[in-house]
């Protein structure tokens, strides 16, 4: 998406240790009028699909698959990443390590939102490792549900996520796939 990596390369900030900053537009402030772009373009390429629900993990995924899911005129059910007294007792549970915060935490679906019906369209902001990927793909796994496909808005191809849902067979599709981040600037695939 031509757009995209113009707001990334116009807007963006790159940090020490492949660190790429997108709060401006992606997921601290957000602009709301592109955000509805990319939700557009993740219904373009994933509308044949028959998707029923669409998952992603709370916070930055949140107002992505929103937007999409005004195209698919889906609910949008996210993996919460803190317990709370009004968090259903009945949950799918999936363990995920962000490299940004240095921790793992335990993501959380209450089984009333999945089920072995559902045809999941799973959309995040970012793909690197593919940490919080793999914890969503657990949960969703459990509840038997199917995933009909992954959209990503930025992908650091240089990173091992990408390589690794599109071996196991995952329908991927990214944005943006920034293959390096140097001092000189970014590099896109």
């Amino acid at each position: 998406m031509d757009k995209l990596k113009q707001m990334i390369l116009s807007k963006g900030e790159t940090r020490e240790g492949n660190i790429l900053k997108v709060d401006s537009f992606l997921n601290h402030q957000l602009d709301s009028e592109f955000l509805y772009e990319i939700g557009k373009e993740f219904y373009n390429y994933f509308k044949n699909e028959n998707i029923t629900k669409i998952v992603t993990i709370e916070v930055s995924g949140v107002a992505i698959a929103a937007m999409a899911a005004l195209f698919f005129k889906v609910p949008v059910v996210f993996a919460k990443k803190s317990e709370s007294l009004n968090l259903d007792k009945n949950i799918y549970k999936g363990k995920v390590y962000s490299y940004t915060k240095r921790k793992e935490y335990n993501v959380m679906v209450s089984k009333r939102y999945l089920n072995k019906e559902d045809n999941l369209l799973v959309i995040d902001d970012f793909l690197a490792q593919g940490n919080a990927m793999k914890g969503l793909i657990d949960i969703i796994d459990q509840s038997g549900a199917t995933i009909k496909g992954i959209g990503i808005v930025i992908e650091k191809g240089f990173q091992s996520g990408g390589t690794y849902l599109r071996e196991n067979g995952y329908n991927l599709k990214s944005l943006a796939i920034v293959e390096q981040i140097t001092k000189k600037g970014i590099t896109f695939g």
